[in-house]
């Protein structure tokens, strides 16, 4: 699961030139801890050929009112009717520095990349009649993870986000891989 994630753009010269490229287009974003419902900046396909970046609700808008959806289950998001479409046409990534998940006893932890201050999570994205909306996509937790939650989100390395999203045979291999190793740290 996803629940919030790092946005810390002082802490990577790649987040912060997106940070930066999103503000020109929009109002300043909000750094730091990220939650749900949050405009957040994310790197996508306008138009099926070129990569921008923009800056998108994160959450689905749910079944119930008030309910959003905020992550999608690898596993099943090419079968579930809420999803496959969006997922198919419409992927995007979600820059970040980092992001938390919480144990069985409450403890916060934060997850980063080994060798990198940038984590880039798969997603995608649908419009909505307030404007496009963005999810996390997330799978079963790796060594580093399992320690404190069953699930995590699909990291991609930098070098293949435009594959992601732009190329939806790539993005449905990539999605059955196993995630890297994470750096763990109680917050």
């Amino acid at each position: 699961m996803c629940g919030r994630f790092s946005l810390e753009p002082d802490e990577s010269k790649e987040i912060w030139d997106i940070v930066r490229a999103v503000e020109e287009k929009h109002k300043a974003i909000k750094t730091g801890e990220i939650y749900p419902s949050n405009d957040v900046p994310v790197i996508y396909s306008p138009d099926s050929d070129d990569i921008d970046y923009d800056a998108m609700t994160w959450g689905f808008h749910g079944f119930k009112k008030g309910q959003l959806l905020i992550n999608a289950r690898s596993e099943t998001v090419t079968e579930k009717k809420t999803f496959a479409k969006a997922f198919k046409s419409t992927r995007c990534v979600f820059p970040t520095t980092g992001f938390y998940e919480w144990d069985a006893n409450k403890e916060k932890f934060l997850f980063t990349e080994q060798d990198s201050n940038a984590v880039y999570l798969a997603g995608f994205y649908k419009r909505f009649e307030d404007g496009n909306r963005s999810i996390i996509l997330t799978t079963a937790a790796n060594e580093s993870m399992q320690q404190v939650h069953d699930r995590m989100p699909v990291i991609l390395p930098k070098e293949f986000i435009d594959q992601w999203i732009l190329d939806e045979d790539f993005a449905e291999s990539f999605i059955k891989q196993r995630m890297p190793q994470l750096v763990i740290q109680r917050i």
